[in-house]
């Protein structure tokens, strides 16, 4: 071993071996470069152990592996071409595999492609796998539902409600890829209500000015981590060190640009993903310098409000509804949708 003596310290560098032959260890290393070291001006002692005794950090639990190439099982690359061209809006819808009734209520309801809105509208229900206990047999009644309906991106990670950021990157991962021209993007649970009409007239207004920024919701502000393990956000400081969170919308339902959904993805190559997918695109957002636009006032709630059909024609999106629920005052909001007066 060799030492040197510089601002009275020595710096351990381990060097890797092992004593059985095999296959070569092709996990790269976390090793500084000799440069590296020698601008640093640090003292070096090598020291030899058997591989066997190192072991990688071990990530937190709800630390999601993001960057990674999950799949696309099921997939419609063709969904945004057409002779009409690139949607105005496409919905990504999170639902889960066991939610066909939902999904159904869905495409009948505030879903549907053909609703007369003078603009091009799209929508894709984003799922992942099932547990395995039930995989084959939801599989086949997936594929089957796909064939008939032509709407479901299934990804290739576990249907867990820790993974739904993953589920709205890889939405946006798809919109990349695929429908990269669309001028809005809105990212929505399948357990709301959301009024297409007021959004795309009041809230994207389609005869505006572009705005490359634009992204909008019910805006969160000066909230902080949970830090109670039993609380269902729980947000470890290993994870999330400050004490609060930049402004963002909520998860249930925002809007947003299709170049700001662009360059959110960009950005979130870059950052260590947190499972709370609203939080975490606000931190995205705070990378970029950005923050949420308020919406129309009070036309996005997060929590359940009786139906009234002409409150509801001021509103953008109401969470808390159940597939029956929808199904019940759909036919009878459509028809004063036409009749209300507009704020």
């Amino acid at each position: 071993m060799k030492q040197s003596k510089n601002r009275g310290q020595i710096q351990t560098i381990p060097v890797f071996y092992t004593f059985l032959k095999g296959p070569a260890w092709t996990t790269p290393v976390p090793l500084l470069s000799k440069t590296s070291l020698y601008n640093q001006g640090l003292d070096i002692q090598l020291i030899a152990f058997p591989l066997a005794q190192w072991r990688p950090p071990t990530p937190h639990p709800l630390q999601l592996k993001y960057p990674y190439p999950y799949p696309f099982l099921l997939n419609h690359p063709d969904k945004c071409k057409g002779p009409k061209g690139a949607p105005f809006l496409l919905m990504l819808v999170m639902t889960q595999p066991q939610d066909v009734g939902r999904r159904q209520a869905i495409r009948e309801t505030w879903g549907n492609e053909t609703l007369e809105l003078g603009v091009i509208i799209r929508h894709l229900f984003v799922l992942g796998l099932p547990p395995p206990l039930f995989t084959k047999e939801l599989h086949e009644l997936l594929q089957e539902e796909d064939r008939e309906h032509g709407d479901l991106l299934q990804v290739g990670f576990l249907d867990t409600y820790h993974n739904l950021t993953l589920k709205v990157l890889m939405g946006l991962e798809w919109m990349a890829q695929y429908c990269p021209d669309a001028r809005y993007v809105l990212k929505v649970d399948g357990d709301v209500f959301l009024n297409p009409s007021f959004l795309v007239q009041q809230v994207l207004q389609p005869n505006g000015p572009p705005r490359p920024d634009f992204i909008t919701g019910y805006i969160y502000r000066n909230t902080g981590p949970i830090r109670s393990p039993d609380n269902k956000w729980y947000m470890p400081p290993e994870l999330y060190l400050q004490d609060i969170y930049p402004p963002y919308c909520g998860g249930p339902g925002y809007v947003l640009s299709g170049s700001l959904a662009l360059r959110i993805l960009a950005v979130a190559q870059t950052l260590k993903v947190i499972y709370l997918e609203d939080v975490f695109v606000g931190l995205c957002l705070q990378q970029l310098g950005l923050k949420p636009t308020p919406p129309p006032s009070g036309s996005f709630l997060m929590f359940p409000l009786a139906y009234e059909h002409c409150i509801y024609h001021q509103l953008a999106l109401v969470h808390g509804f159940q597939p029956q629920e929808l199904l019940q005052i759909w036919q009878d909001f459509q028809i004063v949708n036409k009749i209300c007066p507009m704020a």
